[in-house]
């Protein structure tokens, strides 16, 4: 698929099918997260690929205890576009065992070498986790960029044995998607294109 209209069609995909995705397509689609730019090829990135029922299933539990509030609160208050996004995540949060892969992208502390700094952490995983989702759409899979990890730290740190030095940055929900994939809605470019100066 050319690289554009993978970028123009990669949306948001929170139904995704339970069937299995192949090793071979997860590796290729972290292959190409690894291509990412990072600060002075520092590469201080690491992935970690969830399939486990059980892990999965106490993390799910700990999610839904914590998120299902603040999501049905939210979408009771947004009557415009936003309700269908709140609705694709509460079924992500009610199906996340069901979802076959999460790819939690995560950092160390590693740039620049003399005087390393949290800051530059974002600066390798998230294009790290763009190349990961795009390279997805051009294998026909589905993703999400998902925060959940933020808000039950404890439990996935324990789950995923992540070292004390190690930051997860994204949590990528990943499968073949249950909807078709659609043309992005985004502002036009001349809304945002500035030449030369503001």
């Amino acid at each position: 698929m050319d690289v554009f209209e993978a970028m123009e069609t990669c949306r948001a995909m929170r139904y995704l099918k339970p069937d299995p995705v192949p090793d071979d397509a997860i590796r290729k689609v972290v292959h190409a997260a690894t291509r990412a730019s990072n600060p002075g090829n520092s590469q201080g990135w690491d992935f970690v690929v969830l399939r486990d029922a059980g892990r999965k299933a106490r993390i799910g539990e700990a999610l839904r205890r914590v998120m299902h509030p603040i999501i049905d609160g939210m979408a009771s208050e947004d009557s415009g576009e936003r309700r269908n996004m709140y609705a694709g995540v509460k079924h992500l949060l009610d199906t996340f065992e069901r979802v076959p892969v999460y790819v939690l992208v995560c950092g160390r502390v590693v740039y620049p070498p003399q005087s390393p700094s949290k800051e530059m952490v974002p600066a390798a995983l998230y294009p790290a986790s763009q190349n990961l989702i795009v390279a997805a759409r051009a294998l026909g899979l589905g993703t999400t960029f998902t925060t959940f990890h933020t808000v039950v730290e404890p439990v996935v740190r324990e789950e995923l044995a992540l070292p004390d030095d190690v930051l997860p940055g994204v949590m990528i929900a990943m499968g073949w998607p249950e909807r078709p994939f659609g043309r992005l809605v985004r502002k036009p470019l001349d809304e945002v294109l500035h030449w030369d100066r503001w």
